[in-house]
């Protein structure tokens, strides 16, 4: 049985506005005590995604975060004590454990992972990032050779994994992203044909220059003014893989929704569709061996954003909100 201090990081009130480190505190509780069909885990790795902060603002397709709980969020944890078949001490699993550094969990909430290094690949290109990257597009997307593929958000943890994908079935790619030096990375680093500022540039105009044949294919994680810039430049029977909306997740809500729902949708035949990783479960095996395959040949790029302590997990998340990350952001506990 481990014995000490578990440190944890509390939603202390629910945010109002803009996410601030106040929001939070660094706690100190017992280490728990794990139960039959519990096993109790030492936390590694913290995943930070956009989606940390909607949970705080309601249910998702998870229960909302409440004040005074310790912060949800997936990790990679490595195994202390089992009480449940299947499991020993030393392995290695992925589960929402919380920000904290240990985690008593149903075993069966837990999927058990294979030992690698990086053992952050695990998180980025092998795990949420990149499967949501690949069956977003492959399946949802649908993009064929010689089709035009915007992706926004593009240098973060799922685009800049969506790009490079869609350059390996032959499209040209469209990189919309917050910075000079991020868009030069998108075309010098990961293949991006075009990179568009949106803090500089209008992007419905950059859209048109870049995509004067239209889009076929738009993948959405920003939602409001980029998606409406998207929208207009979509050819008929586009797809539009909604996969988040980074854009309405932090602060006040937008004064107004895009334009042209439902009428572009109407005209232009557009087939737009939301998504959760946990749809295509079946194929996951499919999905890793692709990746791995193409991580393996250099034909996928990955890019991570590891901070160290859990007690810069807040400032983190805030960091990420504002954009700070390229490719995906997570912190080491341990």
């Amino acid at each position: 049985m481990a014995t000490g201090t578990n440190r944890q990081i509390l939603l202390v009130e629910t945010p109002k506005g803009k996410l601030i480190p106040q929001n939070f505190s660094l706690s100190n509780g017992s280490i728990p005590t794990p139960k039959d069909g519990d096993i109790l885990v030492k936390v590694k790795l913290i995943s930070l995604d956009a989606a940390n902060r909607a949970w705080m603002q309601g249910a998702t397709y998870r229960s909302a975060v409440e004040a005074g709980t310790v912060m949800a969020g997936g990790s990679i944890s490595e195994v202390i004590e089992s009480k449940a078949p299947g499991f020993a001490a030393g392995d290695l699993v992925f589960a929402d454990t919380g920000w904290q550094e240990y985690a008593a969990i149903p075993a069966k909430t837990a999927q058990k992972l294979p030992a690698m290094e990086p053992v952050s690949h695990l998180l980025s290109v092998y795990g949420i990032a990149g499967l949501t990257a690949y069956h977003g597009l492959l399946d949802v997307g649908k993009p064929k050779a010689g089709e035009t593929v915007v992706v926004s958000a593009a240098a973060g943890s799922v685009g800049s994994i969506v790009g490079q994908i869609a350059k390996l079935k032959g499209c040209t790619v469209i990189g919309i992203a917050g910075g000079d030096d991020k868009c030069a990375l998108l075309k010098s680093e990961l293949g991006f044909d075009h990179a568009i500022n949106y803090k500089k540039e209008a992007v419905g105009k950059a859209l048109r220059a870049a995509a004067p044949k239209g889009i076929d294919v738009y993948f959405d994680n920003v939602g409001g003014d980029i998606l409406e810039a998207c929208l207009f430049g979509m050819n008929n029977y586009g797809r539009i893989a909604c996969c988040g909306a980074v854009s309405q997740y932090d602060g006040a809500p937008p004064a107004h929704g895009p334009r042209g729902i439902p009428g572009l949708i109407v005209v232009k035949r557009l087939t737009l569709q939301g998504f959760i990783l946990t749809d295509f479960n079946d194929r996951r095996e499919e999905a890793l061996a692709n990746l791995q395959s193409w991580v393996a040949q250099g034909k996928i790029k990955v890019r991570e954003d590891i901070l160290t302590g859990l007690e810069n997990t807040p400032q983190a998340l805030i960091g990420l909100l504002a954009g700070e990350n390229v490719g995906k952001r997570m912190v080491r506990v341990s």
